[in-house]
């Protein structure tokens, strides 16, 4: 799955990329997590543009969305099936810029996480279906999901799923929603080749999403994790020492 990734090229470059009109200027982000707005790129009367959406797709039929699943990712063994992806993967496919995203592989007993990018360092695009939920008072919500593949013999080594990811020249093809057959983009939703995703393991501040630096892709070394490990187990609690009656001035501080 892809549950947290990271926004760090220039605008203007992603801009230049992607090719849509609008000209947004935003920061860099370094932990993009669901539920937050997120800039993605769709085809809309011959021009592709740039519009902010929720991680974490509602489908029109949502009557509560307090009582309806977050859905962050989409298999795509399964969209063309699943009530709540079968109409956006014929009628709204999107493109989400992105440097790279985390994923966390269970090493002795505890989750460490790890920053995966391409291996040349070039941005990306992750395969996103979208839906525009409105609610009962007239409110529209514009809301997305990654699309996940299963991972590739590399990749599986840290998750069994992987985000799709969409090469720049296949970006047209993902985009065009003219019609409503969708033979044409099955092929592109598959797991990245072997070797053209590289990753590295960081520091666990990334499970906390109020941090959100730079420091976050940095690499951390072995003996960097074991420390963090260390910190992270349970303190046991200090024993308490009960003091004689008869108080001679010191024995209550040891």
């Amino acid at each position: 799955m892809c549950g947290r990734f990271v926004i760090t090229s220039a605008p203007a470059a992603l801009r230049q990329l992607f090719g849509y009109v609008e000209q947004p200027n935003f920061p860099p982000r370094y932990n993009v997590a669901p539920t937050q707005p997120i800039p993605v790129v769709l085809a809309e009367n011959g021009a592709r543009h740039f519009r902010l959406m929720r991680w974490g797709l509602l489908p029109g039929w949502v009557k509560d969305p307090k009582g309806f699943t977050l859905l962050i990712n989409a298999r795509s063994e399964t969209v063309l099936e699943k009530p709540a992806f079968k109409r956006a993967i014929r009628r709204r496919r999107g493109l989400i810029p992105a440097d790279g995203y985390y994923e966390w592989k269970v090493e002795d007993g505890r989750k460490q996480p790890f920053f995966i990018h391409r291996a040349d360092g070039a941005p990306l695009g992750f395969a996103a279906l979208f839906e525009t939920w409105a609610g009962p008072n007239g409110e529209e919500l514009d809301t997305v999901a990654i699309v996940t593949a299963a991972a590739g013999e590399d990749l599986a080594a840290l998750h069994d799923r992987v985000p799709v990811t969409i090469s720049e020249r296949d970006f047209e093809r993902w985009l065009d929603i003219r019609g409503d057959e969708v033979d044409a983009i099955l092929p592109l939703m598959t797991a990245p080749r072997i070797g053209e995703f590289a990753w590295h393991p960081v520091s666990t501040r990334v499970n906390r999403v109020a941090n959100d630096d730079d420091q976050l892709l940095l690499p951390i070394s072995a003996e960097e994790m074991a420390a963090e490990a260390e910190a992270a187990k349970p303190k046991k609690a200090a024993r308490k020492i009960v003091g004689r009656s008869s108080d001679d001035g010191q024995g209550s501080l040891f």
